[in-house]
Order: C-alpha cells, then sequence, then structure tokens
C-alpha cells in the first residue's frame, strides 16, 4: 500500500546538486559494435543481441549484477542477489545454443519483491526478521511462471515492510531486513510503496523489469515516482499463491517496466491460471496477446472520461495538473473523443473522503490471509509465526525491527476489530465497498457515460480500482520543474522536488489490461517523457564491459 506522510521545507540547491552528479537530458543510446545501454534496453533488445550471439544471458547477470553493487550501497534498492543466477544464466545460454528458446523472456534478468516467495537460497521475509530463514514448499505462482518462461530470478527487491502494512508512522520504503530505499531522481527521494525497490531497480537499470504486488497503490505510485510503466493487473489475472498476503479481494501481482511493451511481455508471461489461486479461475479466455495490443493508432476513436471529484487539491499540486491539461491535448489529438467532469457520485465521493469501512476490509482479509494462505503453508517457520498477534509480539521484542519508533499501528487496528474475512460482519462491509466503487464509483461512470477508459494523474487514480480489483495501467507523464519547492516526510524523505517524475493513468473495468495497455502505448509512443527526465544517479557498468570476461 501506499503511504505519504509530508512536511514543507525550503531547499536551493538543486542545481549545484545536479551538475556535480553529472546530469544531463541525453536519451536513448546504443552501445558499441550494436550492444543496448542498459539503462534504455528493451525486451527485443536484449532478446536480439541474445539471438544475434553479441552477447550472452551470462553476460548480462554479470553486467546487471555490477550495476545493483555500484548504486546499493546508497539507493538500497535490492535486498538480495539469487546465488544461483549466474548458473541458471548458463544452462538457458546452453538451451539458446542447443535451438531451444522459450519465448521472449529466455535469458532475461527480472527482479521479484521480496514478498514473492521461491523455493531456492533466497529469502522471502517481507522485509521482516520474523521470517528470515523459513521455507515455503513450492515457488509463488508468477515466480514459477517466469521461471517456466526462461527468465532468470536475479534477486529480490526492498519494499515499505509488510507491503506498507504495519505501521502508521513509518516510510515508503523501509524495512528492518533491507533499510530504507531511496529513489534516483533526487538526492534522499521517497521512492513510494510498497514495492519501492522493485520501482527503484527497474527504472536505473538494475534488470530488465520488476514485479510488484500492489494491494492500493504500491505499484502504481512507486512506478509514477520512479518514471515507469506500472500495470496493476485484475485481481486474479495473476495468481497470488505464495506471495505473502494483505487482501486476497485486492492483492494483486504486476511488471513494473520502463517501456509499455515490455511490461506487456512482462504481463504476457505471468497472466494465467493457478489451481493454488482459485480467483484465477475466473480469467477469461484466451488471455490476450498484451504485446500485440502496444497499437500507434489505439486511442482514435474512442471515449475517455475525467472522474474530476476524484482530484483534491494540493499544494505540489500545479505541475501535475499542467502535465494532465498537456496529455488530455494529446490524447485528443491521438483522435479520442475526452468527456470531462465524468464524475462518481455523491455518495462515493462522500465514502472516498471520509469513509473507514475499506481500511476493515483490509483488516479482515489480513487476520484471515496472512494465516491461512502463507504462514500454514511454510515448511520452515524459524520464529513460529502463526498469526497476526504472534507477529505483533515478535516485532514488538525484536530490536533490529525498530518498535516502538515504527509503531504497529496497522496491526493494533485490525486486531482490535477482532473478525477475519469469514465471519458473517465481513460481507456486509465488502458489498458496501463493491457499490461504492462499482455502480456508484468508476464503473457507474464508464457506463453512464458511454467511455471506453478512464484517466487521472496516477496519484489520485489507486483507490476505487482497489476496492474493486480492477486494472490500471500508469505511464510517464511528466516531472517536477527545476524551481519547485521541496517537500519532505516526516522521516526526512524528498517527497516532491526538482526531477521527480509523475504519471499518468489509464483505468478500466475488470479484464481491460489490453485495451488498457493500447492506449498507455498510443500515449507514450507520442511523448516519450521518460527519456526526458534523467536520474541524478546511475551505474555506469554495461553489457561491454564484461562481454566474455567473466564466464
Amino acid at each position: 500500500m501506499a503511504r505519504s506522510f509530508t512536511l514543507l521545507v525550503a531547499f536551493s540547491v538543486f542545481h549545484v546538486v545536479f551538475v556535480a552528479a553529472g546530469f544531463n537530458s541525453s536519451g536513448p543510446c546504443i552501445g558499441s559494435g550494436g550492444i543496448p545501454a542498459l539503462l534504455y534496453a528493451t525486451t527485443e533488445d536484449l532478446s536480439a543481441g541474445l539471438e544475434g550471439g553479441r552477447f550472452t544471458s551470462s553476460d548480462l547477470v554479470n553486467a546487471y549484477i555490477a550495476r545493483i553493487n555500484e548504486v546499493n550501497s546508497t539507493l538500497h534498492a535490492v535486498i538480495e542477489i539469487n546465488p544461483d543466477a549466474l548458473a541458471i544464466a548458463k544452462e538457458l545460454d546452453e538451451e539458446r545454443a542447443n535451438g531451444t528458446v522459450r519465448g521472449p523472456l529466455h535469458g532475461l534478468p527480472i527482479l521479484i519483491k521480496n514478498n514473492i516467495a521461491t523455493l531456492d537460497k533466497m529469502n522471502n521475509t517481507a522485509g521482516s526478521y520474523a521470517l528470515l530463514g523459513s521455507q515455503v514448499p513450492r515457488d509463488a505462482g508468477v515466480a514459477a511462471k517466469l521461471r517456466r518462461a526462461g527468465a532468470i530470478l536475479l534477486g529480490k527487491t526492498n519494499l515499505s515492510q509488510w507491503a506498507n502494512y504495519r505501521s502508521d508512522n513509518t516510510s515508503n520504503g523501509w524495512s528492518a531486513y533491507g533499510g530504507q530505499t531511496y529513489g534516483a531522481y533526487y538526492p534522499q527521494q521517497d521512492p513510494s510503496g510498497s514495492s519501492s525497490g522493485s520501482g527503484v531497480s527497474s527504472s536505473l537499470g538494475l534488470a530488465l523489469a520488476a514485479l510488484g504486488t500492489e494491494t492500493d497503490g504500491s505499484i502504481l505510485s512507486p512506478s509514477s515516482v520512479n518514471n515507469l510503466v506500472g500495470i496493476k493487473p485484475t485481481v486474479g489475472l495473476t495468481s497470488r499463491a505464495l506471495v505473502i498476503p494483505i487482501s486476497s479481494h485486492q492483492d494483486t501481482v504486476g511488471p513494473m517496466a520502463r517501456t509499455v511493451k515490455d511490461a506487456a511481455y512482462l504481463l504476457q508471461a505471468i497472466a494465467g491460471s493457478d489451481p493454488n489461486d482459485n480467483y484465477t479461475s475466473a480469467i477469461p479466455l484466451p488471455i490476450p496477446d498484451y504485446v500485440g495490443a502496444c497499437n500507434f493508432s489505439a486511442l482514435r476513436g474512442i471515449r475517455i472520461g475525467i472522474p474530476r471529484n476524484l482530484m483534491y487539491a494540493s499544494s505540489n499540486g500545479q505541475p501535475v495538473m499542467a502535465a494532465f491539461s498537456k496529455a488530455i491535448a494529446t490524447i485528443k489529438a491521438a483522435g479520442a473523443t475526452v468527456v470531462d467532469n465524468t464524475n462518481i457520485t455523491a455518495y462515493a465521493e462522500d465514502d472516498y473522503l471520509n469513509g473507514n469501512i475499506s481500511s476493515q476490509i483490509l483488516e479482515a482479509d489480513f487476520l484471515s490471509d496472512l494465516p491461512g494462505e502463507y504462514l500454514s503453508q511454510l515448511t520452515i517457520n524459524p520464529h513460529n509465526i502463526t498469526s497476526v498477534a504472534s507477529l505483533r509480539s515478535f516485532t514488538r521484542t525484536f530490536a533490529r525491527e525498530d518498535y516502538p519508533d515504527r509503531d504497529t499501528g496497522v496491526w493494533d487496528e485490525a486486531l482490535e476489530l477482532g473478525f477475519g474475512n469469514t465471519d458473517p460482519r465481513f460481507w456486509p462491509l465488502y458489498q458496501h465497498n463493491l457499490r461504492v466503487a462499482g455502480s456508484e464509483g468508476i464503473l457507474g461512470v464508464l457506463a453512464n457515460n458511454s467511455l471506453d477508459a478512464l484517466i487521472l494523474p496516477t496519484d489520485f487514480s489507486p483507490e476505487f480500482p482497489a476496492r474493486l480489483g480492477s486494472p490500471v495501467v500508469t505511464v510517464p507523464m511528466g516531472s517536477y520543474p527545476a524551481n519547485q519547492t521541496v517537500v519532505k516526510t516526516s522521516r526526512d524523505l524528498v517527497d516532491t522536488a526538482p526531477n521527480i517524475p509523475f504519471g499518468l493513468s489509464f483505468i478500466g473495468p475488470k479484464w481491460s489490461e489490453a485495451k488498457l495497455i493500447s492506449y498507455a502505448y498510443a500515449f507514450e509512443q507520442r511523448t516519450n517523457i521518460r527519456d526526458q527526465i534523467q536520474p541524478y544517479i546511475t551505474p555506469q557498468t554495461e553489457i561491454t564491459d564484461v562481454v566474455g570476461s567473466m564466464r
């Protein structure tokens, strides 16, 4: 989940910081011999290089590990590197040499969030010492699909601890086990969360791309502030089996990548049924061709709505709204009809601003799903964590969990609620949530105005799709200008500052990922915003530095 705690401060040395860091606005470039620069390399670039014999998957693993090592002491984005990554790469190189290519991700390194379990030498901790050394009976469903697609699981990324579902007073990107992740677009940047490390890693080319998870904003928000494309899929399109849960009704797993097409390739690999997640049995078949949906002309002739009453006033909002106006103009110029003020009902707006039922649903889900869907399946559980109560007890007594400085307020409220999602009290709450987000919210807006999709600045897009379980695709829209006043959080992270990116979200009904991808791609190809926003810190190792040298 994405959370923010902000404090306004003045700052005037932006220009010095970025000049000293060698900040520039150079666009994509290709290294010598037609080898792609890893900050910009796409799935198709890397696949072509592997197929053409210009480098190997082993070279990619060595290059990406070197890049991680260059910046990780500053940014703390990657929590563990897979000790078997190079051996797996060599096996996949041998398969390719023998004429076996599993698909477009064959031999390409991917990072995954450290709440997605793997049956290997890596830990799955949600950033907590409570689960360090625990073991699962098998790979998480999405991890298994990546392996079958030929991807190399390069490592695990840091996250907001317990996917931002522990504390009322913590910071985005902090976990006890992984430390504090920072974004790469301004020193001490808040990386947002909870898929913080996945966002930072993907944006800097520490792997081809990364997987994140979302309950409410945890793919969309870090994708937005890390200059990425993020796809929050329909709940059930991707398996959540052996992903440490918050809510079976809202959790989903999706890609965070530098381009729409790269995100589509990754979604194609992980979408599909899993007998260990019954939500996936509802997927309409056949699964669409998400990569084929990347169509430059996709905006022509469609109707896009803007629910303005989901956008609340912000002291830092002017640059975002100016960029949003430009985005609207781009979408119109591409042939879409944009219908403004297609607003949610007053009832839904009041619930959006003042209601707490959505929080109770997450609390009830967490009380049931954490022990029932994950803890009970552990084959090794070193600290005997079997419930939210035992987890809270461990956290409050284990010094490195930083309690009480970082509280357990979220768990306290869940335990005070006192019932899980099988209790009769749960169902009316859940039906209320679906009504507010659905017929009174985005589904009503879509149907009543004959719309194909909605658009919002990504800051305002997560909540109703989260409640409904419907998809969103965010794509880079702009960044804060050089004269932007710096805003810091209560824990001294930089929340808003010059050069920090922000995104545009395309929102649709359940199972509309292919359409949303097509709209996002058409927008991306007309704007190329990502290439205009450069990080202040970048790793320097390229494929050319390691080709053949460490095999």
